[in-house]
This record gives structure tokens, C-alpha cells and sequence, in this order.
């Protein structure tokens, strides 16, 4: 069960540097507008905002390597970034798009489950 709760880890982390990409530097092609749903002048206006939220998301995945290449003492790192990630997952689904709730909490909070089990 380790093995694979280090797997879905790796998915989140992988996920959350996909983010960034996306958010710091693809926010205003045409792929990054039609992944958000933006028009290209919304893209343009909200640009320098994206790029701090692709920050934070590079943040929270590299806690997540991190967490995997810790050895011994990863468990604790492990669990505290997978919450942060479930609770800006709750938060983007509750106040942007529900669909955040999969794409991002959802996975974090399997990850985080399968940590717990034996």
C-alpha cells in the first residue's frame, strides 16, 4: 500500500507542476485560454495573478517531492502537503469551479487515505 500511496504522491506533485506550467507560463496561449475558458484580453488583465498562483502551485509540489525523498521522516511532510493541497482543492471548487474538487482535492485526498492505511 506504501508503494502506491507514493504513487498517487507522485500524481499530485506531477499535477501540481502541470499547474504551474500552465499558469505561469502558458496562461496566455491559446491552450492555456481555451484550459481556463479565457478570452484573451481576461487572459492578458489576469496574467501576473496566474503566475503567483502557478508559484504557490510549484510550492506545493515540490513539498510533495520533497515528501517522497525524504526517507524516514516523509510521512509528516507528505500529510501536510496533501492538506494544503485539499484545502486549496475545496476552496477552488467551492468558490471557482466545482471541477477543481476532482482534479485536485479528489486526488490528494485518495493519496492521503492511502498514506493512513497499513
Amino acid at each position: 500500500m506504501h508503494t502506491i500511496a507514493n504513487l498517487i504522491v507522485g500524481l499530485v506533485a506531477v499535477l501540481h507542476l502541470g499547474f504551474l506550467i500552465l499558469e505561469m507560463f502558458l496562461w496566455q496561449t491559446p491552450f492555456g485560454r481555451k484550459t481556463f475558458g479565457l478570452t484573451k484580453e481576461f487572459a492578458a488583465e489576469s496574467a501576473k495573478l496566474a503566475a503567483n498562483q502557478g508559484l504557490y502551485n510549484g510550492f506545493l509540489a515540490a513539498g510533495l517531492v520533497w515528501g517522497l525523498l525524504a526517507g524516514h521522516d516523509s510521512f509528516y511532510v507528505k500529510v501536510f502537503f496533501l492538506s494544503c493541497v485539499i484545502v486549496a482543492g475545496l476552496y477552488g471548487g467551492f468558490t471557482v469551479k466545482k471541477s477543481i474538487l476532482v482534479i485536485q482535492a479528489l486526488p490528494a485526498l485518495v493519496a492521503l487515505i492511502l498514506l493512513h492505511l497499513p
